[in-house]
């Protein structure tokens, strides 16, 4: 299996002749408004372009899994850090069929976009002969995630390859544990931007749970969903260094934009 990260939550997972993309965000940078106005520098999003290599890589693109996109189906409330409209476009104009959590199924398919499976939380699901499952993901702390596009993690299973399991956007919770104890994913990717918005906690993990999650998980940990939103503030240095004060860094891949990660089966 291949890893190739392009920016934040995207990425794309080769296995064999199949390459599937995660969480599309394709617009230029700058394109998108600020996610946060008070509590960080207002920067307009995304605040770094797409790598270079990001065209080679979306041309194999095959299939298409999303996390979570929207909330009550009202497109001010869509996240358009995992699907925004040159994403949108992507998939609709290449036919790409589309992994999304069952509750969001019903907005894919209204604004063009071909479903292919959509499981409900814990449901597993037939995939490119393998299989995944659905992982409940609550974004956010409080009150805040009950405004948040609550959407999902996925566990895929393919033939011949490791084990990979896709936190999402979620905070530390026990069905996160849950995941990580009963599945025992020889890979587990973890958002690790720390964001939060003007108002209300910390919508993805806090230092602090992330070091617990990479404790937690099995076997090799991927962190993303950094350093290209206005409103996550860890760095990757700054993760790193907080990584081998553990001695954890050896467990952990923080890849740059652009960069290709091969797995092997553990």
């Amino acid at each position: 299996m291949k890893i190739h990260h392009l920016r934040n939550a995207t990425c794309v997972i080769e296995s064999g002749s199949s390459h599937i993309l995660v969480d599309p965000m394709l617009s230029k940078k700058g394109e998108l408004p600020p996610f946060a106005y008070l509590r960080h520098n207002p920067r307009r999003n995304p605040i770094v372009p797409l790598p270079d290599n990001a065209s080679q890589i979306l041309d194999r693109v095959t299939h298409c899994l999303i996390t979570h996109s929207q909330k009550w189906g009202i497109e001010l409330l869509t996240h358009t850090d995992h699907l925004d409209a040159p994403g949108k476009s992507f998939l609709k104009n290449n036919r790409i069929p589309v992994i999304c959590p069952r509750q969001d199924a019903a907005y894919m398919k209204k604004i063009g976009i071909d479903i292919e499976v959509a499981p409900d939380y814990w449901q597993t699901k037939p995939l490119l002969g393998g299989q995944i499952t659905a992982v409940p993901a609550q974004h956010g702390h409080g009150w805040t995630h009950h405004l948040m596009a609550n959407g999902a993690g996925f566990y895929l299973e393919l033939p011949d390859e490791p084990s990979l399991y896709i936190s999402g956007d979620t905070v530390y919770t026990d069905k996160v544990q849950r995941a990580l104890n009963e599945f025992k994913p020889d890979i587990a990717m973890v958002a690790a931007g720390s964001a939060s918005l003007d108002v209300g906690g910390l919508i993805l993990m806090s230092l602090e749970e992330i070091i617990t999650f990479i404790q937690e998980a099995p076997n090799r940990v991927v962190a993303n969903h950094l350093e290209s939103l206005n409103h996550c503030p860890t760095t990757r240095v700054q993760l790193k260094q907080e990584l081998e004060k553990r001695d954890l860094l050896s467990k952990t891949f923080i890849p740059d934009d652009g960069e290709t990660i091969t797995m092997e089966a553990v």
